[in-house]
């Protein structure tokens, strides 16, 4: 249940148009709601500020079909990770505006209003294969309300082209960096900017990347300071991740503008 939900109950019952038997029938299904092969934590959002996601991998097509529709019920944005196309076809019988996303494998239901953050995430990837675990990122942190910039195909090989977009880089609150084969693109980044870098080992490459385990060991042995490391072709838990910090960010630009009169929140250009 979306906290604004909630608070619209509590306003109800308070002002005598909601009656407790009412009430407690929408609450029923907090904190969880049992589907026997699933247990759908309908509490999340208040606990933690954004729904359980929805991960397809292992999923038969059914189960994700009511796992969605009883999420969407709640009436939060939704989102499924690593969802084939005949479960997607399936969630989009029911919710004709949940979108999917093919690249990505990643299905959304957008169902509260668009809130625009103070900053953005700048989402880089080193090559064009690597595109799958990105754009899971920024679909992730786009449904969670954050604004997000991409820098696609800047891998080390060519470091002009990372470096030609160095000045837009610096100007992100925090970056997702997502890289396979050596891994080497988050340390190149981290020593650029002055925000936190998140990196994504991806499991592209030749044989001896081991799945991504090359560019995972890497990564943790980086000597940029401010990176830390999710684990191999984890997008969502990046963009998450991204999304808290961008959030906080904004949450401190808009508390140290009401401190500042020298300060215009309306001049800000995040």
């Amino acid at each position: 249940m979306h906290p604004e939900v909630l608070r619209k109950l509590l306003e109800d019952l308070a002002g005598g148009t909601l009656d407790v038997e009412a009430a407690l029938q929408r609450l029923r299904n907090l904190p969880f709601e049992n589907l026997d092969f699933a247990r759908i934590d309908h509490h999340r959002p208040l606990r933690c500020g954004f729904a359980e996601v929805i991960f397809g991998q292992g999923k038969t097509d059914e189960q994700i079909e009511d796992i969605f529709q009883r999420r969407a019920a709640g009436g939060t944005n939704v989102l499924a990770t690593r969802v084939a196309p005949p479960a997607a076809d399936r969630v989009k019988g029911r919710f004709p505006a949940a979108k999917y996303h093919e690249l990505s494998r990643t299905l959304s239901l957008r169902q509260r209003p668009l809130v625009e953050s103070e900053g953005f995430i700048g989402i880089v990837a080193a090559g064009t294969a690597d595109l799958p675990i990105a754009e899971e990122a920024r679909i992730t942190a786009e449904l969670m309300d954050q604004s997000t910039r991409a820098f696609y195909d800047v891998g080390v090989a060519g470091l002009h082209r990372l470096l030609a977009e160095s000045v837009d880089l610096r100007r992100a609150n925090v970056l997702i960096v997502v890289a396979g084969m050596e891994g080497a693109l988050p340390s190149v980044v981290g020593g650029l900017v002055d925000v936190p870098v998140i990196a994504v080992p991806t499991s592209i490459g030749y044989g001896a990347s081991f799945g991504g385990i090359s560019a995972l060991l890497a990564m943790l042995n980086t000597c940029s300071a401010g990176v830390s490391v999710v684990n191999i072709d984890n997008g969502f838990g990046a963009g998450y991740q991204a999304a808290m910090i961008n959030r906080l960010a904004g949450t401190h630009a808009k508390s140290t503008d009401r401190h500042n009169p020298d300060v215009s929140s309306e001049t800000s250009d995040g």
